[in-house]
Protein backbone atom coordinates (compact mmCIF):
# COMPACT_ATOMS: atom_id res chain seq x y z
CA UNK A 1 0.00 0.00 0.00
CA UNK A 2 1.27 3.39 -0.82
CA UNK A 3 2.29 6.22 1.34
CA UNK A 4 2.59 9.96 1.02
CA UNK A 5 6.39 9.71 1.66
CA UNK A 6 8.62 6.61 1.34
CA UNK A 7 9.57 4.90 4.95
CA UNK A 8 12.99 3.93 5.90
CA UNK A 9 12.91 0.68 8.31
CA UNK A 10 15.24 -0.30 10.40
CA UNK A 11 16.16 -3.61 11.02
CA UNK A 12 17.57 -5.43 13.69
CA UNK A 13 19.21 -9.05 11.90
CA UNK A 14 16.66 -11.84 12.93
CA UNK A 15 17.83 -15.11 13.99
CA UNK A 16 18.68 -17.67 11.51
CA UNK A 17 15.81 -18.95 10.22
CA UNK A 18 16.51 -22.53 9.00
CA UNK A 19 18.23 -23.48 12.99
CA UNK A 20 15.35 -21.84 14.31
CA UNK A 21 12.60 -23.79 12.44
CA UNK A 22 14.82 -27.06 13.21
CA UNK A 23 14.13 -26.58 16.57
CA UNK A 24 10.73 -25.84 15.95
CA UNK A 25 10.48 -29.29 13.50
CA UNK A 26 11.78 -31.71 16.02
CA UNK A 27 9.57 -30.15 18.76
CA UNK A 28 6.83 -30.83 15.98
CA UNK A 29 7.98 -34.32 14.91
CA UNK A 30 8.36 -35.50 18.84
CA UNK A 31 4.24 -34.77 18.95
CA UNK A 32 3.38 -36.12 15.66
CA UNK A 33 1.35 -38.92 16.67
CA UNK A 34 -0.79 -36.26 19.33
CA UNK A 35 -1.72 -33.59 16.11
CA UNK A 36 -1.08 -34.40 12.67
CA UNK A 37 -2.48 -31.11 11.59
CA UNK A 38 -0.16 -28.99 14.31
CA UNK A 39 1.16 -25.61 12.58
CA UNK A 40 3.78 -24.37 15.05
CA UNK A 41 5.02 -20.68 14.97
CA UNK A 42 7.48 -18.53 16.42
CA UNK A 43 8.38 -14.58 16.34
CA UNK A 44 12.37 -13.30 15.94
CA UNK A 45 11.27 -11.16 18.99
CA UNK A 46 7.80 -9.75 21.10
CA UNK A 47 8.92 -6.67 21.94
CA UNK A 48 9.48 -3.85 20.49
CA UNK A 49 10.64 -0.66 21.79
CA UNK A 50 9.79 2.64 19.94
CA UNK A 51 12.32 5.70 20.92
CA UNK A 52 12.73 9.07 18.78
CA UNK A 53 15.19 7.34 16.39
CA UNK A 54 11.97 4.93 15.62
CA UNK A 55 11.65 4.45 11.59
CA UNK A 56 9.74 1.00 11.59
CA UNK A 57 10.53 -2.49 11.91
CA UNK A 58 10.38 -5.96 10.99
CA UNK A 59 9.94 -8.86 12.41
CA UNK A 60 10.05 -12.41 11.31
CA UNK A 61 7.29 -14.85 11.72
CA UNK A 62 8.77 -18.19 11.33
CA UNK A 63 7.37 -21.81 11.99
CA UNK A 64 6.22 -25.31 10.11
CA UNK A 65 3.92 -27.40 10.10
CA UNK A 66 2.55 -31.02 9.11
CA UNK A 67 0.58 -32.14 6.08
CA UNK A 68 -0.19 -29.82 2.67
CA UNK A 69 -2.05 -26.78 3.05
CA UNK A 70 -1.99 -23.02 2.91
CA UNK A 71 -0.68 -20.69 5.49
CA UNK A 72 -2.55 -17.25 6.49
CA UNK A 73 -0.92 -14.96 9.15
CA UNK A 74 -3.28 -12.07 10.65
CA UNK A 75 -1.66 -9.60 12.69
CA UNK A 76 -4.01 -7.68 14.87
CA UNK A 77 -3.27 -4.71 17.25
CA UNK A 78 -5.25 -2.94 20.34
CA UNK A 79 -8.73 -2.18 19.86
CA UNK A 80 -9.76 1.43 20.31
CA UNK A 81 -12.23 4.20 19.63
CA UNK A 82 -12.24 5.91 16.46
CA UNK A 83 -14.03 9.20 15.14
CA UNK A 84 -15.00 9.30 11.45
CA UNK A 85 -16.30 12.99 10.35
CA UNK A 86 -18.12 13.36 6.89
CA UNK A 87 -17.91 17.09 5.72
CA UNK A 88 -20.76 18.43 3.68
CA UNK A 89 -21.94 21.91 2.93
CA UNK A 90 -23.73 23.77 5.33
CA UNK A 91 -25.03 27.34 4.61
CA UNK A 92 -22.54 27.18 1.68
CA UNK A 93 -19.53 26.50 3.80
CA UNK A 94 -17.71 22.77 4.53
CA UNK A 95 -18.36 21.72 7.43
CA UNK A 96 -18.33 18.76 9.63
CA UNK A 97 -22.27 17.22 8.99
CA UNK A 98 -22.07 14.31 10.74
CA UNK A 99 -19.34 11.87 12.43
CA UNK A 100 -19.70 8.23 13.79
CA UNK A 101 -17.43 6.75 16.64
CA UNK A 102 -16.58 3.14 16.29
CA UNK A 103 -15.61 1.94 19.80
CA UNK A 104 -13.83 -0.99 18.82
CA UNK A 105 -11.77 -0.71 16.07
CA UNK A 106 -8.86 -2.32 15.42
CA UNK A 107 -6.06 0.44 15.48
CA UNK A 108 -3.36 -2.06 12.88
CA UNK A 109 -4.08 -5.26 10.53
CA UNK A 110 -2.55 -6.74 8.21
CA UNK A 111 -3.38 -10.24 6.72
CA UNK A 112 -0.37 -12.33 4.82
CA UNK A 113 -0.69 -15.26 2.55
CA UNK A 114 0.98 -17.60 0.71
CA UNK A 115 -0.98 -17.65 -2.32
CA UNK A 116 -4.61 -15.42 -3.48
CA UNK A 117 -6.67 -15.92 -0.89
CA UNK A 118 -9.67 -15.17 -3.48
CA UNK A 119 -8.50 -18.55 -5.27
CA UNK A 120 -8.83 -21.20 -2.29
CA UNK A 121 -10.15 -19.93 0.82
CA UNK A 122 -13.82 -19.89 1.25
CA UNK A 123 -16.09 -17.25 1.93
CA UNK A 124 -17.33 -18.70 5.52
CA UNK A 125 -13.69 -19.44 6.85
CA UNK A 126 -12.91 -15.70 5.38
CA UNK A 127 -15.75 -14.00 7.39
CA UNK A 128 -15.74 -16.47 10.58
CA UNK A 129 -11.93 -15.27 11.32
CA UNK A 130 -12.47 -11.59 9.48
CA UNK A 131 -9.73 -12.55 6.90
CA UNK A 132 -9.49 -9.52 5.23
CA UNK A 133 -10.40 -6.05 5.93
CA UNK A 134 -14.31 -6.40 4.34
CA UNK A 135 -14.87 -8.76 6.80
CA UNK A 136 -13.67 -6.86 10.07
CA UNK A 137 -16.32 -6.11 12.64
CA UNK A 138 -17.10 -2.72 14.08
CA UNK A 139 -19.33 -1.37 16.61
CA UNK A 140 -20.72 2.19 16.30
CA UNK A 141 -21.84 4.13 19.41
CA UNK A 142 -24.55 6.19 17.57
CA UNK A 143 -27.62 4.29 16.11
CA UNK A 144 -27.00 4.33 12.80
CA UNK A 145 -28.62 2.28 9.42
CA UNK A 146 -26.63 -0.03 7.55
CA UNK A 147 -26.30 1.96 4.84
CA UNK A 148 -24.89 4.49 7.01
CA UNK A 149 -22.65 2.25 8.72
CA UNK A 150 -21.36 0.81 5.59
CA UNK A 151 -20.20 4.45 4.19
CA UNK A 152 -18.56 5.28 7.73
CA UNK A 153 -16.90 1.63 8.15
CA UNK A 154 -15.41 2.12 4.23
CA UNK A 155 -13.98 5.66 5.23
CA UNK A 156 -12.53 4.05 8.51
CA UNK A 157 -10.83 1.69 6.64
CA UNK A 158 -9.70 3.34 3.85
CA UNK A 159 -7.92 6.27 6.35
CA UNK A 160 -6.17 2.90 7.90
CA UNK A 161 -4.76 2.16 4.85
CA UNK A 162 -3.79 5.81 3.86
CA UNK A 163 -1.69 5.69 7.46
CA UNK A 164 -0.35 1.94 6.13
CA UNK A 165 -2.34 0.21 9.67
CA UNK A 166 -4.53 -2.01 7.17
CA UNK A 167 -3.29 -3.76 4.54
CA UNK A 168 -3.46 -7.60 2.90
CA UNK A 169 -0.35 -8.99 1.07
CA UNK A 170 -0.81 -11.85 -0.62
CA UNK A 171 2.22 -14.08 -1.55
CA UNK A 172 4.36 -12.75 1.42
CA UNK A 173 4.06 -16.03 3.49
CA UNK A 174 7.14 -18.26 1.90
CA UNK A 175 6.68 -21.87 2.47
CA UNK A 176 9.85 -23.90 1.91
CA UNK A 177 10.02 -27.36 1.03
CA UNK A 178 6.60 -27.71 2.05
CA UNK A 179 7.06 -27.83 5.55
CA UNK A 180 8.46 -24.75 6.84
CA UNK A 181 7.14 -21.11 6.43
CA UNK A 182 8.46 -17.32 7.20
CA UNK A 183 6.87 -13.97 7.17
CA UNK A 184 8.23 -10.26 7.75
CA UNK A 185 5.30 -8.41 9.30
CA UNK A 186 6.20 -4.59 8.49
CA UNK A 187 5.51 -2.06 11.44
CA UNK A 188 5.68 1.85 10.17
CA UNK A 189 7.23 4.53 11.78
CA UNK A 190 3.21 5.76 13.15
CA UNK A 191 2.42 2.25 14.52
CA UNK A 192 0.21 2.06 17.11
CA UNK A 193 1.18 0.74 20.64
CA UNK A 194 0.13 -2.14 22.68
CA UNK A 195 -0.61 -5.52 22.69
CA UNK A 196 -0.54 -7.36 19.29
CA UNK A 197 -1.52 -10.51 17.96
CA UNK A 198 -0.06 -12.23 15.48
CA UNK A 199 -2.01 -15.50 14.65
CA UNK A 200 -0.99 -17.72 12.08
CA UNK A 201 -4.01 -20.29 9.98
CA UNK A 202 -3.02 -23.48 8.43
CA UNK A 203 -5.58 -24.13 5.82
CA UNK A 204 -6.39 -27.87 4.05
CA UNK A 205 -9.40 -28.03 1.99
CA UNK A 206 -11.04 -25.29 2.28
CA UNK A 207 -10.98 -25.51 6.51
CA UNK A 208 -8.86 -24.37 9.05
CA UNK A 209 -7.07 -27.28 10.25
CA UNK A 210 -4.67 -25.79 12.91
CA UNK A 211 -3.71 -22.57 14.54
CA UNK A 212 -1.65 -20.27 16.83
CA UNK A 213 -1.39 -17.20 18.20
CA UNK A 214 1.46 -15.65 19.53
CA UNK A 215 2.12 -12.35 21.37
CA UNK A 216 3.83 -9.16 20.33
CA UNK A 217 4.30 -5.67 22.49
CA UNK A 218 5.02 -2.41 21.14
CA UNK A 219 5.93 -0.01 23.60
CA UNK A 220 7.52 3.44 23.65
CA UNK A 221 10.48 3.70 25.63
CA UNK A 222 13.25 6.58 26.64
CA UNK A 223 12.27 10.51 26.53
CA UNK A 224 9.52 9.57 23.73
CA UNK A 225 7.90 7.22 26.80
CA UNK A 226 8.15 10.08 29.04
CA UNK A 227 6.91 12.52 26.98
CA UNK A 228 3.61 10.63 26.11
CA UNK A 229 2.84 9.65 30.22
CA UNK A 230 2.97 13.24 31.00
CA UNK A 231 0.86 14.10 28.09
CA UNK A 232 -2.04 11.18 29.32
CA UNK A 233 -1.19 11.41 33.73
CA UNK A 234 -0.90 15.55 33.66
CA UNK A 235 -2.61 16.96 30.58
CA UNK A 236 -2.92 20.20 31.49
CA UNK A 237 0.80 20.28 32.14
CA UNK A 238 1.78 19.37 29.13
CA UNK A 239 -0.29 21.79 27.05
CA UNK A 240 1.22 24.32 29.79
CA UNK A 241 5.08 23.37 28.91
CA UNK A 242 3.89 22.51 25.12
CA UNK A 243 2.84 26.10 24.86
CA UNK A 244 6.14 27.60 27.14
CA UNK A 245 8.36 25.49 24.29
CA UNK A 246 6.32 27.32 21.10
CA UNK A 247 6.84 31.15 22.60
CA UNK A 248 10.23 30.40 23.28
CA UNK A 249 10.80 29.00 19.58
CA UNK A 250 9.10 32.28 18.39
CA UNK A 251 11.12 34.52 20.65
CA UNK A 252 13.75 32.80 19.50
CA UNK A 253 13.40 32.39 16.00
CA UNK A 254 11.95 36.48 15.99
CA UNK A 255 15.79 37.20 18.15
CA UNK A 256 17.50 35.50 15.15
CA UNK A 257 15.83 37.97 12.83
CA UNK A 258 16.79 41.40 14.26
CA UNK A 259 20.17 40.54 15.05
CA UNK A 260 20.20 39.96 11.08
CA UNK A 261 18.96 43.18 10.64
Amino acid sequence: MALGSQEVISMRRPPIFLTCCIFVLFGLLGSRGANADALVADLSEQLVKIDLGFTGKKVLLYGTFEGDGEVIVVVQGPREPVTIRRKGRIAGIWANEAAVTFTNAISFYQVMASEELNEWLPLTIREQHQIGVEYLSFKSKQKIGPAQQADFQTALIRNKQALGHYGVLEGRVKVIGGKLFRTEVIFPANVPTGAYSMEAFLVRNGKVVSSQKTPLHISKSGIEAEIFNLAQDYPKIYGFLAILIAVAAGLAANAGVLRRR
